[in-house]
């Protein structure tokens, strides 16, 4: 392996939701709580499982279980990622957060042509690595345009 000098590496902090590898780049991850039951929002969106303390203010809560059509039974490795999102925080519930790594870039590949639809919108790339594919979420994507004025209209 090369020795680079650092521009050609991505960090991703990978996760499961339904079995399933997924990652955030860790640019984008501000912090990985223990899942907290959020306060809820009366008339929110089904999406938007409420809101959540951090930091002195409150952070709009999305299941991404529910987003991305899992189960979702809460755990002792249940876990909020909160995530860097359009200028603000969004708390995103996970099944649990497995490591932190770090991969050259090149190995994100574009998702395949074949994969449409809401799918497609939220993948940054994919990553195949040790027979596991990870799935590289963009954060800013995870919520439509419509979604992000629902929660403007919460927050």
């Amino acid at each position: 392996m090369t020795t680079s000098t650092g521009g050609d590496d991505v960090q991703l902090v990978t996760f499961k939701v339904g079995g399933q590898d997924f990652a955030f780049n860790i640019f984008q991850v501000e912090r990985i709580l223990r899942y907290e039951a959020p306060a809820p929002l009366p008339k929110a969106p089904d999406f938007l499982e409420g809101v959540l303390q951090y930091q002195g203010s409150a952070v709009p809560l999305v299941d991404l279980r529910k987003r991305l059509g899992a189960a979702a039974p809460l755990r002792e490795d249940t876990r909020t990622v909160i995530l860097e999102f359009d200028g603000g925080k969004i708390g995103v519930i996970v099944d649990v957060v497995t490591e932190v790594m770090q991969v050259a870039a090149e190995a994100v590949t574009p998702p395949p042509g074949i994969v449409k639809g809401l799918a497609a919108e939220y993948i940054a790339g994919l990553l195949v690595q040790n027979g596991r594919t990870i799935v590289v979420l963009n954060t800013n994507k995870l919520l439509n345009s419509k979604e992000k004025l629902a929660l403007q209209g919460v927050a």
